[in-house]
């Protein structure tokens, strides 16, 4: 009898699971679209490290740049994003969202943040906020169309978008970012 519980349960499991993907996966992408001049949509995440993280909230009163992805497959390039802000000396505050929506996600987010820790060193974990619950605002705000560049939203102190790229790194963006943040500044 508890192994006919546990197979109903199993197979209970596995058709939702299968039904949330498979409806996740009917949803159309949201074209691409330039927030420059919009406040960044309010949403909580998690870093890696365990803190929970409001976004813009926490950040008020500083620029920030953040790194948006919405597949793993974006990864390289907001590594090269890491890479040329710290080669650069870019002073500001930088945060990774990884953007991840649907409800299996947000039910298998330990499992999926616990592989993005084995990936990542311990001193950076608090540098990667992961937001679920709130992704479909993110994803809205700068559309979900060709999700594979990351998004790159520089903030102002008051949360407000002041730069934006999407088409992947390049030394010429990364110039461009850093003219707007000193620009911000004057």
């Amino acid at each position: 009898m508890l192994r006919s519980r546990r197979r109903i349960l199993l197979a209970t499991v596995t058709t939702l699971v299968l039904l949330s993907l498979g409806l996740s996966s009917c949803s159309s992408p949201i074209p691409r679209r330039d927030p420059t001049g919009e406040v960044f949509p309010s949403v909580v995440g998690q870093a890696l490290s365990g803190e929970s993280v409001r976004i813009p909230e926490d950040f008020a009163g500083r620029p920030i740049v953040l790194l948006v992805g919405y597949k793993q497959s974006t990864q390289f390039d907001l590594d090269r994003w890491l890479l040329g802000l710290s080669q650069a000396e870019v002073p500001v505050d930088v945060r990774e969202i990884p953007t991840i929506a649907g409800l299996v996600p947000g039910m298998i987010g330990g499992w999926i943040d616990g592989g993005m820790r084995r990936g990542i060193p311990s001193e950076d974990w608090g540098s990667v906020v992961t937001v679920y619950r709130g992704a479909s605002a993110i994803q809205e705000f700068t559309g979900t169309e060709n999700p594979m560049p990351g998004r790159i939203l520089l903030l102002d102190p008051s949360g407000e978008v002041i730069w934006f790229h999407d088409r992947g790194y390049s030394v010429g963006s990364l110039n461009r970012l850093r003219e707007a943040l000193d620009a911000s500044a004057e």
